[in-house]
C-alpha cells in the first residue's frame, strides 16, 4: 500500500475578535526544520504549516493530522491565540510577510498578489515508484481533481465580505502565473521540458513556484495534489487524502492496463475548477466524464465509484462511503462557516439587521471562534490544556 502524508496551513487568530495575528515567528521560536509532525513558516506570519510523516492508513493519518493541529494550537495558546483550519480569513486585516529573502523577492516581484496571499491550502503527498510513474499519475488524474476542490471547499469569506464562492481561496490562489490545471505531459522528459521553459520565461523565480494543481514533489518521492482548501474538520482532511491516494493507485493501474489518459482540454479543466470553487456541493459540478453540469452529489459519488476497486482492495471503501455521505448531508466547511454566521446573527438580531443581510464583524468573529473549536475537535485531552499565556503579542496587525 502506498504511503501518504499531508501539509496543512492554519490561520493564527485572536480568539475574541477573530482577526489574524502575525505570530508565526513567536510560535516557531526554538523550532528548527520540522521533523516528523512538525511546524514551519509559510508566506505570511499569520499562518503556520503542519506536516505529517508518511502514513499507511486513514486512522494513522487522522491521528497525525490531529497531533499537528494540537501542537500548533498549543504554541498559539502560549501567546493568547488559537489556530483555525479555515482557508481564508473572514475578517479583513493587514498581512505581514515572513522575513525571508525569497518571500521578500516574491513580494517585490508579484505585488498585490503576494501582499494579499493569506490563504491556507491542504497538500496531499502520495508515494510513487519513480518520477516517470508520477507523470503518468498526473496525466490520468488531472480531470478528476475539481471534485476534491468542491468537497474540501472552506473559504466563503474574504477580507470581511461574503464572496458567493465556497472556495474563494481557489480564486485568490489562481492569480499566480503557474497555478491551475496542467496539460497532459506524456512523459517525464516533457514534464521537465515544460518546467524548464517556464523558468526560462523569467516570470517565476524558481521551481518552487511551479504551482500546478498537481505536481512532482521536488523534495519527496511523491506526487503532490494541491487543489484543496485546508479542511475545517480533521476527519474530512484524512478522507480527502484517502481519495487522493486512491486516484494515484488507480492511475498507476490504468497505466499497467494500457489505458491512455483522457485528453480533456485544459480550458475545460479550468471551467470545472471554477465551478467547483464557486458552488462547492450546493449546486452542479461539471461531470469529469463529459464535462456537462450534473448535481454535485452525483459527481462526487461517480468519483467514489471510479476509485472503488482500489478502495475495496485496500479495505477503505466502507469508510469512504460513510465519510462522503456525512459530508454531503452536513455540507462542506464553507457551508458550516455560513451556518455559524447565521446562528450568531439570529441570536443577536436587534431589530435593525434583516435576515439574509451580510454578516457583520461580530458574526464573522463567531465564525472564526467556531472554526477554532472544530479545528482541534478530537485531539487528545492533554493537548488542550492551556499553558500560561504570554500576553505580549508580536507583529500584531
Amino acid at each position: 500500500m502506498r504511503t501518504f502524508g499531508v501539509e496543512e496551513e492554519l490561520l493564527i487568530v485572536d480568539p475574541v475578535t477573530g482577526e489574524p495575528l502575525a505570530l508565526a515567528d513567536a510560535l516557531l521560536a526554538g523550532h528548527d526544520e520540522p521533523a516528523e509532525t512538525g511546524l514551519s513558516h509559510e508566506l505570511k506570519l499569520e499562518q503556520i504549516e503542519t506536516q505529517t510523516r508518511p502514513c499507511h492508513t486513514y486512522g494513522e493519518l487522522l491521528h497525525q493530522i490531529r497531533r499537528g493541529r494540537a501542537m500548533a494550537n498549543q504554541a498559539a495558546r502560549r501567546h493568547g491565540a488559537r489556530v483555525a483550519a479555515i482557508a481564508t480569513s473572514p475578517l479583513a486585516s493587514n498581512t505581514h510577510t515572513t522575513p525571508d529573502p525569497r518571500y521578500a523577492a516574491m513580494l517585490d516581484r508579484f505585488g498585490i498578489i503576494a501582499t494579499e496571499q493569506l490563504t491556507c491550502g491542504f497538500h496531499v503527498h502520495t508515494s510513487v515508484e519513480s518520477p516517470e510513474e508520477g507523470v503518468v499519475v498526473l496525466d490520468h488524474m488531472r480531470d478528476k481533481l475539481a471534485v476534491l476542490t468542491a468537497l474540501a471547499a472552506n473559504s466563503p469569506y474574504w477580507r470581511g465580505l461574503p464572496t458567493g464562492f465556497d472556495s474563494y481561496r481557489t480564486q485568490a490562489w489562481n492569480r499566480w502565473p503557474t497555478s491551475g490545471p496542467s496539460s497532459v505531459f506524456g512523459s517525464l522528459t516533457a514534464y521537465r521540458r515544460i518546467v524548464k521553459r517556464l523558468l526560462e520565461t523569467g516570470v517565476i523565480m524558481d521551481e518552487g513556484m511551479i504551482y500546478f494543481d498537481a505536481r512532482i514533489s521536488r523534495n519527496h518521492p511523491t506526487v503532490e495534489v494541491r487543489v484543496a482548501d485546508v479542511c475545517l474538520r480533521a476527519e474530512d482532511a484524512a478522507l480527502v487524502a484517502v481519495l487522493v491516494r486512491a486516484l494515484v493507485e488507480t492511475a498507476s493501474l490504468e497505466m499497467l492496463d494500457g489505458v491512455e489518459p483522457t485528453s480533456v482540454p485544459t480550458a475545460l479543466l479550468r471551467m470545472a475548477s471554477w465551478q467547483a470553487s464557486n458552488s462547492g456541493l450546493r449546486g452542479d459540478l461539471l461531470d469529469f466524464g463529459d464535462f456537462r453540469p450534473q448535481p454535485a452529489a452525483d459527481v462526487v459519488w461517480a468519483l467514489v465509484d471510479y476509485v472503488s476497486p482500489v478502495l475495496d482492495d485496500q479495505g477503505e471503501l466502507k469508510l469512504v462511503k460513510a465519510g462522503i455521505a456525512d459530508i454531503l448531508e452536513r455540507g462542506n466547511g464553507a457551508h458550516e462557516q455560513r451556518e455559524a454566521a447565521v446562528r450568531y446573527s439570529n441570536r443577536r438580531r436587534d431589530g435593525h439587521s434583516q435576515p439574509g443581510s451580510p454578516p457583520n464583524d461580530e458574526a464573522l468573529a463567531a465564525v472564526v471562534g467556531h472554526a477554532a473549536r472544530v479545528t482541534v475537535r478530537g485531539v487528545a485531552a492533554d493537548a488542550l490544556k492551556d499553558p500560561a499565556p504570554i500576553l505580549t503579542r508580536v507583529r500584531r496587525p
